[in-house]
């Protein structure tokens, strides 16, 4: 890790969303933790003074806006033998394993984390020790504890369990005097609750319309974990600001949301990732379960594209987690390139829509001065090829350097 106050990057191409093409021979002078100028090298140079500390020298390399991966538990425990051991965590342990999968996400090129229900809280502490240089991790965007019914989608893995109006009142208030950052609710069943269905709903109506009334008259919004269309209809309706997986969504019901302005993160890796379901020893129920709904999942993106939905990009898995000689965050982009998405938009949809999404487009999501410096280097274009992702190498959080596996100054 090296920590400067001030940096010149050079040698670089920058790719983002301000510009439709790669702009060559570029620097990004770096202060103080943001972009202080970006620009043709000479430029940034003559800007940025002559005793600067530092040249970072990126060999080529094509910069971007950190990753943005907007759908991450990151004390994720599924269903299976290999999470066995975990049964008894202690919260101390689980706020050490938390650590450790933000650690892997930086370093994975994952700047910005929304997660979307933690157990105890372990997610706020996290986010604080961050913000006070105390642990190493991306920039944290929390729900706290996601909002289910009793007995609902994801009770053994940080929700708050309510029945009726004024449970559901009490649990959003409770989470945003807590510090979160957004609201989760648990619209419908899923995949890894073994003793429910993915095809119904899960809270009423009118608990699913006080959360979200109650979280955006405390200025939160609402993102819902929803799979049937029937379901994501009513989530639109009640004013949902996100629709998490979405794996029946038809073209009535994306339609609905383009109009509504309900974003979509797609979480495509969660129903085609067989390999990774054998490691972690998944049973089989739930395994059958997911992939079987592979196609549907990719024909409810196809339906959220020529809707002209907004989408962003994230995982429900760990954003570091191998999955096909890659990370679990890269291979998703890929999904979503496969599934329809030009290289380009998957990219933005990784970068500056998760920004804008989370309110802070003014200062992430692009290269641009005035921004966070929180940058990412590769070698090759990925609005040209999408895979170019793979061969990340460097990784800058708020003008410190986290990895430069392609260290010139060495």
């Amino acid at each position: 890790m090296s920590v400067n106050h001030e940096s010149v990057l050079v040698n670089c191409s920058i790719v983002d969303a301000s510009a439709e093409t790669a702009r060559g021979d570029h620097a990004v002078w770096v202060r103080d933790g943001l972009i202080a100028a970006v620009g043709p090298v000479d430029d940034v140079l003559a800007e940025s003074g002559a005793d600067r500390p530092e040249v970072v020298d990126l060999g080529g390399a094509h910069l971007t806006a950190g990753l943005a991966n907007m759908h991450v538990h990151l004390g994720l425990k599924l269903p299976g033998g290999a999470s066995a051991r975990l049964a008894t965590e202690s919260e101390a342990a689980l706020g050490l394993r938390m650590a450790a999968n933000a650690r892997a996400a930086l370093l994975a090129g994952v700047t910005t984390l929304r997660l979307v229900a933690e157990k105890q809280h372990a997610d706020f502490a996290l986010r604080a020790a961050i913000e006070r240089g105390e642990a190493i991790g991306p920039r944290i965007f929390t729900a706290g504890q996601a909002i289910a019914c009793t007995g609902g989608h994801g009770r053994t893995s940080g929700v708050v369990e309510i029945d009726g109006v004024a449970q559901a009142r009490r649990a959003v208030r409770l989470q945003i005097a807590a510090g979160a950052d957004l609201i989760k609710v648990m619209a419908s069943g899923g995949i890894s609750g073994e003793h429910e269905g993915a095809s119904g709903a899960q809270l009423e109506w009118d608990e699913l319309s006080t959360a979200v009334s109650v979280a955006h008259a405390w200025g939160r919004k609402v993102a819902a974990h929803v799979g049937p269309a029937v379901v994501i209809r009513a989530a639109v309706e009640a004013g949902v600001d996100c629709i998490e997986h979405g794996y029946f969504l038809d073209a009535a019901v994306a339609a609905l949301m383009a109009e509504r302005g309900a974003w979509l993160v797609p979480t495509l890796s969660v129903t085609r990732c067989a390999d990774y379901f054998a490691r972690i020893q998944a049973p089989p129920w739930m395994v059958e379960r997911a992939l079987s709904r592979r196609e549907q999942h990719a024909e409810s993106f196809r339906h959220a594209i020529a809707a002209g939905v907004t989408i962003a990009m994230g995982t429900d898995m760990l954003p570091a987690e191998p999955y096909d000689d890659t990370t679990a965050t890269i291979r998703e982009v890929e999904h979503m390139v496969e599934g329809g998405l030009s290289p380009r938009e998957a990219l933005i949809a990784s970068t500056l829509r998760p920004a804008r999404w989370l309110g802070v487009e003014r200062f992430a999501g692009t290269v641009e001065p005035g921004k966070w410096a929180d940058l990412i280097a590769m070698r090759g274009d990925p609005t040209r090829d999408i895979t170019a992702l793979r061969n990340l190498h460097f990784v800058m959080k708020g003008g410190v350097v986290y990895r430069n596996d392609d260290d010139r100054s060495k």
